[in-house]
């Protein structure tokens, strides 16, 4: 996939539209495989988006807990990848409103985090969070569930 978009690109046949678009273009392209990442630890959310690019998904990252719910809506993702704990509100506040929200109830959310005493996973599982990885994590284990989150989804 990374190679269809990247010629259209580089061969300037991607429309003016488009390219003023921004980081969107890749979304058309990519057909609909889109991540909103919120992560507030720039390393990890760099190496996160790099891995998920890589393998084909667009990426809209976002540090700020307390305006993700707002930035999930209007992104529409195929699925979301939260930190726990993030500056202005929690990964599981967000969850949480993201549950209440209309359309958002099965929206995907896998829900990264340094904490992974079996306390946060019980936690994070009432509030709706799909699946939970504990930090540090492999590139094969983010890339895995990704893949079995969109595919769950009924989306791959």
């Amino acid at each position: 996939m990374r190679g269809q978009g990247a010629n259209l690109w580089e061969n300037n046949r991607v429309s003016v539209a488009a390219q003023a678009a921004g980081p969107r273009w890749e979304e058309i392209l990519l057909m609909g495989r889109h991540v909103v990442l919120i992560e507030d630890e720039p390393n990890i959310a760099e190496a996160v988006r790099f891995l998920l690019m890589r393998d084909g998904w667009s990426v809209d990252a976002h540090t700020d807990g307390a305006t993700a719910v707002e930035v999930i809506r209007e992104a529409g993702p195929d699925l979301v990848i939260l930190d726990l704990m993030l500056p202005g509100k929690s990964g599981l506040e967000i969850v949480r409103e993201l549950r209440a929200a209309e359309g958002m109830q099965n929206l995907p959310v896998l829900m990264l985090t340094a904490r992974g005493q079996l306390r946060d996973r019980e936690m994070a599982e009432k509030a709706g969070v799909t699946r939970f990885m504990t930090k540090p994590f492999s590139n094969t284990e983010v890339l895995t569930a990704v893949r079995d989150l969109h595919a769950q989804a009924g989306q791959g």
